[in-house]
């Protein structure tokens, strides 16, 4: 959604000449996607990680337009809400030490945002939700005043036709509604995007689905929403349900939510493309001049603004993503991870699920065709809320027969196959070893973001208020994510 666009309203001939366009362009990236060698080329990563601003006192600092105008950094992006930023960084060729460089590039970006933030009384916090957000912090005053943004806004509760609701379970509950969407803006998260091989796109994209729901026990990093103590991903949940714009009442069928986990293992990377072009209705339909076709035609990589656009309305935890550029390739943006606590963490988190991902890779039509989708999902959801407690349904290499399977055992037994995956390819080995050892040490100490920050607010609550608690416990956050030390071997004496 990083467009620039000067309207948020549209007319109904417009929605229909973009739907039309999107659909020329899906014919254009299925011919695209049969020319020879398309889409070949070295592995790559990339990744966005997005932050909270906060004042002196923890609470929300709505300044993102004022940083940006000051840091004047093109790779530094307003989001959705107005304390929010987006800091977009370098590719790196996936060989020697990209998650390091990418590390470095972050911690550098953290520090030079940070001397411009802090004379407006501001800092950045990489973390999946706040602990200190109150609901009041929300609200159509909260939106970052782009049009892009009210447009999207506009659309949502438009075909929503009713409050979003949020009801979420956990130690303690919370169910409320809300008229507008700044709600998604409580999630930050670290997206990693993966340049993978064009001609193997759905085994790589299934690879990742399999192993998504260990990483995302692993990252887990966001315990609370608004002082209730909720699931270890809190995340997932709200996410959801803050832009689902199907209304309840609707007597006809209903699209899927616009954030999801999948409609199943997929066969190809079109039907991604083009399941997100039929099943949900476009929000901008912004067109351009391109005739893809006759781009083609002279043997040119179209862009496809259309496609990208719409896709990019569509929000799931795993992304096919097209980009032209070099050629044209494609990537999977994975959505799923939280924002912090660390860079070193972050790193870490990215290095094993494309470790595990290439450890079932050889496998996975076997793994695929023994463990129906549904269960997959079912496993995401249950790693979300109950984190490295939770039990999985996972496939066994040699044995058909499914079963319930602590997360915890398939991550010990997955981390040393990522790890012999990871050898194969360019990856500096001292890299892999740095990584996945913080890895390790989650496993070890069964200790993530979720469950310190739960520890420690555990404690606090002895003698403090829930605020002073929540509050006390982010400084002390705070402090050690300044340090880039792995969560793992954070102190749990508040």
């Amino acid at each position: 959604m990083g467009l620039s666009i000067n309207k948020s309203e549209f007319t109904a001939e417009e929605f229909e000449r973009f739907a039309a366009k999107v659909r020329m362009d899906l014919t254009a990236l299925s011919g695209l996607l049969s020319w020879p060698g398309f889409g070949e080329g070295d592995s790559s990563i990339g990744a966005e990680v997005e932050f909270y601003i906060v004042n002196s006192d923890l609470n929300v600092q709505p300044i993102n337009t004022e940083i940006t105008a000051r840091v004047k950094d093109p790779q530094l992006t307003l989001e959705l809400n107005r304390f929010n930023l987006e800091y977009n960084l370098s590719p790196q060729a996936f060989k020697g030490t990209p998650f390091t460089r990418t590390e470095q590039e972050l911690l550098a970006a953290i520090q030079r945002i940070n001397r411009h933030a802090s004379p407006l009384g501001g800092e950045l916090v990489p973390i999946g939700i706040l602990p200190t957000l109150r609901q009041s912090d929300t609200g159509p005053e909260a939106m970052t005043d782009e049009p892009r943004y009210h447009a999207l806004s506009k659309a949502l509760v438009k075909q929503r036709g009713e409050p979003f609701s949020i009801h979420i379970s956990g130690d303690d509950a919370i169910n409320l509604a809300t008229d507008d969407v700044t709600m998604e803006g409580a999630n930050t998260s670290f997206q990693l995007h993966w340049r993978v091989p064009a001609r193997r796109f759905a085994d790589y994209f299934n690879a990742i689905q399999l192993v998504t729901p260990i990483a995302l026990a692993l990252a887990s990093n966001s315990p609370s929403l608004f002082g209730h103590r909720l699931w270890d991903e809190t995340r997932i949940a709200l996410f959801k349900q803050s832009i689902d714009s199907r209304s309840s009442s609707h007597k006809t069928w209903r699209h899927p939510p616009r954030v999801f986990y999948g409609n199943g293992w997929v066969h190809s990377a079109w039907e991604l493309f083009a399941a997100s072009a039929s099943l949900y209705p476009p929000i901008i339909p912004l067109m351009s001049a391109e005739d893809p076709m006759a781009v083609m035609a002279r043997g040119e990589v179209p862009e496809l603004a259309e496609l990208r656009l719409h896709h990019g309305t569509t929000w799931p935890w795993n992304r096919a993503i097209f980009d032209p550029a070099e050629g044209g390739h494609l990537r999977i943006e994975l959505r799923f991870m939280p924002a912090g606590p660390t860079p070193v963490d972050m790193c870490a988190n990215g290095l094993f699920v494309i470790g595990a991902a290439l450890a079932v890779l050889d496998d996975i039509h076997h793994l695929t065709s023994i463990l129906p989708f549904n269960y997959s999902e079912h496993n995401f959801y249950r790693a979300a809320k109950y984190g490295l407690d939770a039990d999985i349904v996972w496939p066994h290499k040699d044995q058909v027969q499914l079963q319930d399977t602590p997360l915890l055992t398939v991550a010990r037994a997955l981390l040393p196959l990522a790890r012999e995956a990871l050898k194969k390819t360019a990856v500096d080995e001292a890299e892999i070893h740095r990584l996945l050892g913080i890895i390790e040490g989650r496993i070890t100490t069964n200790m993530t973001g979720a469950r310190w920050q739960r520890h420690i607010t555990e404690s606090l609550l002895q003698s403090l208020s829930p605020d002073e608690a929540f509050r006390s416990m982010l400084a002390l956050y705070m402090a050690n994510q300044k340090k880039n030390i792995p969560v793992h071997e954070w102190s749990l004496s508040p």
